[in-house]
């Protein structure tokens, strides 16, 4: 951990900034583009999320095994309190170790990604799916999905602090692996038990791109404008 408190030179800072605050961008107005639809209640949407859910939930109803798998994965592995914990580990590290401002600003971003998960919810309302045979259960509306959400929020500031931390690329590779295997895959769980619409994942993993990068790319732009005592 002590690799993540190297600062890059001002001018690979400017660098780095600059394409996260595009990225950011660009996922931010591809969540507004899922969200109104979403919010709208767009027929070819719902049709579309609905047939979607159908089809995977007629699998899961008949792989009891691969349902417990999957519940494992979501409840556990994968879950949002989990995600968290993590981050959490890591902004405590990062202030022991002196690059308090990193720390606060890992911190504060996922507190702000959970405060516009709930929002979003509330303010969309929408329905989750309703099975007569269900394979699990979840509370609070489904828009956006706040284990997706979460989980590429998390995600995404990790393999941020590794990158920018120096790390070999035998290290980076393995976490950026490690990072999409658990985005996709946590998405790909609460499809599985059916306690989400497609959207609502789809809406989950955009937001929290979004703020990740944008976060990401706001401490580079700040680093490179404040060199010293930014840590």
């Amino acid at each position: 951990m002590s690799s993540l408190l190297r600062s890059p030179a001002p001018s690979v800072r400017t660098r780095a900034a600059a394409p996260l605050l595009r990225a950011g961008a660009v996922c931010a107005f591809l969540a507004l583009a899922v969200l109104v639809p979403v919010a709208a209640r767009w027929s070819p949407l719902m049709r579309l999320d609905r047939d979607i859910a159908q089809a995977l939930h007629r699998r899961a109803v008949v792989e009891p095994g691969f349902v417990r798998v999957n519940r494992v994965l979501t409840d556990w592995v994968w879950d949002p309190w989990t995600m968290r914990a993590l981050i959490a580990v890591v902004a405590v590290v990062l202030w022991w170790r002196g690059a308090r401002l990193l720390a606060v600003w890992v911190a504060v971003t996922a507190v702000v990604a959970n405060v516009l998960q709930q929002a979003l919810k509330a303010a969309v309302g929408r329905p989750r799916p309703h099975w007569p045979d269900p394979v699990d259960s979840a509370h609070y509306a489904a828009f956006p999905s706040g284990h997706a959400m979460t989980a590429t929020v998390s995600c995404g500031l990790l393999v941020w602090l590794v990158h920018r931390s120096g790390a070999g690329r035998g290290v980076r590779w393995t976490v950026l692996g490690l990072a999409v295997l658990s985005v996709l895959g946590v998405g790909l769980t609460r499809l599985y038990l059916g306690v989400h619409w497609p959207s609502d994942v789809l809406g989950g993993w955009l937001l929290g791109a979004a703020l990740a990068a944008l976060a990401a790319g706001a401490y580079e732009r700040r680093e490179s404008r404040h060199p010293t005592g930014s840590g």
